[in-house]
């Protein structure tokens, strides 16, 4: 030990007391050090601080100031200085988080743990629940639970920090605790049909799908609010950042539900009957709804159709997933049938790979690692990446990792613990919670959700939520839009290249040019075509008095004369605007060709202009 500090120049004799020494010339006193003391000017009389900094450094995500990226996009075009600045500083700041990114990494000290085959002949699917319990740690064992409850089959939901579990009977049998310590928060016996459950923007209030209602209720079980327009909820999904409580039922609508303002912010109507199958992308608050006729549609508040719809299933849907570690880039989906697809969202031009399971319908979940459970039949089945997002043009299964039976037939859920390698599966017997290494996300962001928050905290944290609430109408398939310039349209509306005319008020042939649709070379109907000899062609004019009577047709039916005479005492307010615009547009070319002409004198500017009404 003496040698480490020696070699890291940490031990330093004492340096001895300041000398005063007087100064005859200015007449004062100097402090003077001695002959041992250091020479070397330091920020820190620390020796230890001293010989480590040379050596060591910061990682540049850290420092008070990093350094500038290069390459970044400059919004010169833009006329607005304010505006120019503050796109060019998100600009900065966008290409500053991408190339510092690589300094979190110092930070996540934690690993993800795996199941490896020491050689070819041995399974991972072979090893047992019993196994992985002994040879895990004394913490990580305590995942592996077995839940005997009445009123079954069950469904599950997990707070996003991993800590709460709240679990619904198809009895009415409701119950929300922490999983690790035990303590039951609310327990209630509804005594009717529940559907689903899930948290809202944390533990302290859940809502329930019932029998004819959604209802939410507080952290101690007390009813709070009663939401009459979701009739017959069968799934429920909460969007976190847009606080939105989305429901589907029976009926076929989807119903979007602000919860800090309780106003019903969007409706849509699926046309596709019954839903019992709902899901959301993380990465982009999209919902995605399965059908019983075997489409798959991606919803968003602000569009009253399906952003996208596919057919996945020859059947009903009955399991549907979005990948949160690829940032919703890949689906999976299972019908009645037992088959499970996986889709690429990016372009949805066929199934990535295509497998049937045993036991009919399937439910499915990934994991925060990319590893996607099926449970079917008896039985639960995990699989891991990279083999079930590779293509695959055989109907064969990816390589198993684990499996585990469980003989209490339906499984109705499937739910990962976040932050933990614990898979729970909910069925008719109650709930069982398995142990899968190496699906969690081992390395939490404490501001976004922190296992271990107390009261505090968990108050900031939602103050916080609140004052950074993302809108509806943000929700898209895109989500790197926001914050982005809308790209310059290719469409024209300039005449003449005189003034801008919305594109609806165009003349038809210019609507006709600017799509690409006009016919450059038909002769103008206006122009005589005359032979080469000079004389008149009969069939030329012929066709010229066709298209004028083409042209006239219909316009003189009974029918439009009436309408043209209903039209007369219309006052339209945007028809009356535009006719007070055109006319101070000709009364300004009339007074400047007057002006030109000179017989009349420019009108002088005055200080009193800029109060004048426009």
């Amino acid at each position: 030990m003496d040698s480490l500090f020696a070699k890291a120049d940490a031990i330093q004799p004492l340096s001895k007391k300041k000398k005063a020494k007087f100064d005859r010339k200015q007449g004062k006193k100097t402090a003077t050090r001695s002959k041992n003391a250091s020479t070397k000017a330091g920020p820190s009389s620390d020796r230890t601080l001293a010989s480590v900094t040379p050596n060591t450094s910061l990682p540049r995500s850290l420092r008070p100031t990093s350094p500038p990226p290069g390459n970044v996009h400059k919004s010169a075009h833009i006329k607005d200085l304010k505006l120019r600045t503050q796109l060019d500083r998100q600009a900065t700041h966008a290409a500053r988080v991408k190339t510092l990114l690589q300094d979190a990494e110092l930070l996540l000290t934690e690993d993800v743990g795996i199941i490896r085959a020491e050689n070819e002949m041995e399974k991972t699917w072979r090893v047992s629940q019993d196994e992985i319990v002994r040879g895990a740690g004394q913490e990580a064992a305590m995942g592996r639970r077995e839940w005997k409850l009445d009123g079954g089959p069950y469904r599950s939901r997990y707070t996003r920090n991993g800590r709460h579990l709240a679990i619904v009977g198809n009895t009415g049998h409701v119950a929300t605790f922490d999983w690790q310590t035990g303590a039951i928060h609310a327990e209630l016996q509804l005594q009717e049909t529940c559907r689903d459950i899930t948290f809202l923007q944390d533990h302290s209030y859940f809502a329930v799908a019932q029998k004819k209602y959604v209802f939410i209720y507080d952290r101690n079980g007390v009813e709070l609010h009663r939401l009459k327009s979701h009739i017959e909820p069968t799934r429920l999904e909460f969007l976190p950042y847009h606080w939105l409580l989305a429901s589907v039922g029976n009926p076929g609508y989807l119903k979007y539900q602000d919860t800090s303002t309780g106003a019903l912010v969007a409706e849509h109507r699926t046309k596709a009957g019954a839903c019992r199958t709902m899901t959301q992308n993380r990465h982009n608050a999209v919902i995605h709804l399965g059908h019983q006729n075997g489409t798959v549609s991606l919803w968003t508040p602000n569009l009253p159709h399906p952003a996208v719809q596919l057919l996945a299933h020859l059947g009903p849907v009955v399991g549907l997933s979005v990948d949160p570690s690829t940032g919703g880039r890949y689906m999976a989906s299972s019908g009645a049938d037992g088959t499970v697809k996986i889709w690429d969202c990016r372009n949805w031009k066929g199934a990535v790979r295509e497998w049937t399971t045993r036991g009919g319908s399937a439910e499915l979940e990934w994991s925060a690692k990319g590893a996607l459970a099926v449970a079917t039949g008896g039985s639960v089945n995990v699989y891991t990446k990279p083999s079930i997002q590779t293509s695959f043009s055989a109907k064969a299964a990816p390589p198993l990792y684990l499996t585990h039976p469980i003989p209490h037939r339906p499984l109705t859920s499937v739910r990962f613990c976040p932050f933990q390698d614990i898979l729970t599966v909910g069925h008719n017997a109650g709930l069982s919670s398995l142990l899968v290494p190496g699906s969690g996300e081992p390395n939490m962001d404490s501001s976004e959700a922190d296992p271990f928050e107390d009261k505090k905290r968990r108050q900031e944290r939602e103050v916080k939520g609140l004052l950074d609430k993302i809108q509806p109408d943000m929700i898209s398939l895109d989500p790197d839009f926001v914050g982005s310039l809308a790209p310059p349209t290719k469409l024209t509306t300039a005449v003449n290249d005189k003034h801008e005319i919305p594109f609806a008020r165009l003349p038809r042939l210019e609507r006709l040019r600017i799509e690409g649709k006009a016919d450059e070379t038909e002769p103008d109907a206006g122009v005589n075509v005359e032979g080469a000899d000079g004389d008149d062609d009969p069939g030329k004019r012929k066709s010229k008095e066709e298209r004028e009577r083409r042209k006239m047709r219909g316009k003189g039916k009974s029918l439009k004369r009436y309408l043209r005479k209903q039209r007369k005492n219309v006052i339209d307010p945007t028809a009356v605007a535009i006719r007070a615009k055109l006319e101070k547009q000709r009364e300004e070319r009339r007074i400047a060709k007057a002006i030109e002409k000179g017989e009349m004198e420019p009108k002088k500017p005055s200080a009193l202009d800029r109060f004048r009404r426009a």
